[in-house]
C-alpha cells in the first residue's frame, strides 16, 4: 500500500463504527467512512472535542453538525521529492457537500511521486540544454491538488473540471501556494469532450492524471459512469501523450476498479504503444490512536505493541512511467 505519511497539518487520530476522528489543522472533525465497519472504544479525546460532525441519514446524504468551526481556514503540506527540493501548499478547507472539505489527504502521496517525475525529467532535459516545461493534464481536477503539486515540481499545468465553482477554488489553492502566476491554465469542461478537442487540435502533454468520479454530470447533463467510460477515456488519453511522456496516472474510489483493474487497464492501453512501466496499489492513511495493535510486514500476526498500526484504506491508483 502507498502511505500518505508526510502530513503535518492532517491526521486520522481514530476510527470507530463507520466513522473516522480527523485533525484538519487545528480542528477536529468527525466523518462517516464506510471502510470502518469495526466498533472499537472511543478512548481518543477527540472524540469529545470535535469542531463539526458530519451525520450520515438513513434515507441517503446526510448534514454537517458544528460546535466551533470557520466558514473556511487553510492547511499546508511540505512537499517533498527529488534532489532535497521541497515546496510549501496550501489548500483552502471548508466543509459542503456529502461530508467533503475540498481535499483528499491520501492524495499527497501521489502529488510526490508525480512531482518527482516532474522534477527528474526536467533535471534530464536541462542537462540536455532544454528549457521547455513539461506539460501536465489533469482531468475531473477538483480543487486542484494534483495541479498545485505538479506546478509547484515546475510543471506547466492544464486543469479541467466541470464544476465551475471547483476551478475557481483551484485557483485559490494555487494562489494560497505561491503559485498564482505559475504556467496553469483553468478549463471548465467535459473532460471527455476536452481530450477529443485537444486530439484534433494536435496538442499533446509529457505527463496525464485523472481522478474521474463513480458517476457525475458534466455542464449540458452528459452522464459518466466510470465502468463504462474510463477504458475508453485512457485510450483516448494515449493520444495526447507526447513521444517523451513521462508518466500517467489514475485514481480511483470506485469498488470494483481494484488495483489490478487500474494495472491491466494502464498496461493493454500505454504500454504496447510506449513501453514504460506500469504499477498499482491501494493509497492510504496512517491513523494515529495508540490502541491499535501494529501488524508485522508480513501481516502473519498481530502484536500489540501500544504504537499505532491501523492504516486506513482510501482507493486505489495505477501509475504508468517511462523507465
Amino acid at each position: 500500500m502507498w502511505l500518505a505519511d508526510g502530513w503535518k497539518d492532517y491526521e486520522v487520530l481514530d476510527t470507530s463504527s463507520g466513522e473516522k476522528l480527523e485533525r484538519w489543522g487545528d480542528y477536529i472533525l468527525v466523518r462517516p467512512d464506510p471502510q470502518v465497519i469495526w466498533d472499537t472504544p472511543h478512548d481518543a479525546p477527540g472524540w469529545k472535542k470535535k469542531n463539526a460532525h458530519y451525520h450520515r441519514s438513513s434515507k441517503g446524504g446526510g448534514s454537517w453538525e458544528f460546535f466551533d468551526l470557520p466558514e473556511q481556514w487553510d492547511i499546508g503540506y511540505h512537499l517533498s521529492s527529488h534532489g532535497g527540493r521541497t515546496e510549501d501548499l496550501r489548500f483552502h478547507l471548508k466543509p459542503f457537500q456529502f461530508k467533503h472539505t475540498g481535499l483528499f489527504p491520501e492524495q499527497a502521496v501521489n502529488w510526490e511521486w508525480m512531482a518527482g517525475q516532474i522534477r527528474e525529467e526536467a533535471d534530464s532535459r536541462a542537462s540536455a540544454g532544454e528549457t521547455e516545461p513539461l506539460r501536465v493534464l489533469n482531468l475531473f481536477a477538483y480543487t486542484g491538488g494534483a495541479t498545485v503539486a505538479c506546478a509547484a515540481a515546475g510543471a506547466a499545468v492544464t486543469h479541467v473540471d466541470a464544476a465551475k465553482g471547483m476551478v475557481a477554488w483551484a485557483k485559490e489553492n494555487a494562489a494560497a501556494s505561491g503559485l498564482g502566476d505559475a504556467p496553469i491554465r483553468y478549463l471548465v469542461d467535459d473532460c471527455v469532450k476536452f481530450v477529443e478537442r485537444e486530439i484534433r487540435r494536435g496538442n499533446h502533454y509529457d505527463g496525464i492524471v485523472m481522478d474521474p468520479p463513480s458517476y457525475g454530470r458534466g455542464p449540458k447533463g452528459e452522464i459518466w459512469k466510470i465502468e463504462e467510460k474510463v477504458y475508453g477515456l485512457i485510450g483516448l488519453c494515449t493520444e495526447l501523450m507526447s513521444e517523451k511522456s513521462k508518466f500517467f496516472l489514475i485514481n480511483s474510489y470506485t469498488t470494483g476498479l481494484q488495483p489490478a483493474v487500474l494495472r491491466y487497464m494502464l498496461d493493454s492501453a500505454i504500454t504496447p504503444l510506449f513501453g514504460g512501466r506500469v504499477e498499482a496499489d491501494e493509497i492510504g492513511l496512517p491513523v494515529t490512536a495508540p490502541s491499535y495493535p501494529s501488524v508485522r510486514r508480513d501481516a502473519s500476526q498481530v502484536r500489540p505493541s501500544g504504537g499505532a498500526g491501523l492504516i486506513l484504506p482510501c482507493g486505489a491508483s495505477g501509475r504508468w512511467s517511462r523507465e
